[in-house]
């Protein structure tokens, strides 16, 4: 069975970003944003578990949504307002229901890259 990971990883100081809020959606076919989980990011960046596993993990497009702003507001980075980002939203597809899906985030206050881990 498949499952779905994350890690995010500051860039501006070079450490994993513990105490980000992330947000998983699944996608319906109309458009319309489903909420499935909401978990905090640890001390190394990832989740205590996946976000998504055995029968729930299902082939389809998806949201994970990042609470960078509120993150590094809190690592006391001053942001102009409105933030440049706040809410990093990453909308992928899961395909293959036997494979391991790890989408990892790294971020600055100004800049944020993925791709597909492993």
């Amino acid at each position: 069975m498949g499952y779905l990971t994350t890690h995010i990883l500051d860039n501006t100081r070079g450490v994993a970003a513990s105490g980000v809020i992330i947000e998983l959606y699944k996608l319906a076919e109309d458009g319309t944003r489903n909420w499935v989980a909401k978990t905090i990011s640890n001390t190394d960046g990832r989740c205590d578990a996946p976000l998504l596993e055995g029968d729930a993990f299902l082939a389809g497009c998806y949201e994970l949504a990042f609470s960078v702003g509120d993150y590094f507001a809190a690592q006391g980075v001053e942001l102009p307002e409105p933030r440049f980002l706040d809410v990093v939203v990453l909308r992928f597809g899961i395909s293959d229901e036997d494979s391991h899906y790890h989408v990892p985030l790294l971020v600055t206050p100004y800049s944020y890259s993925t791709y597909r881990g492993s």
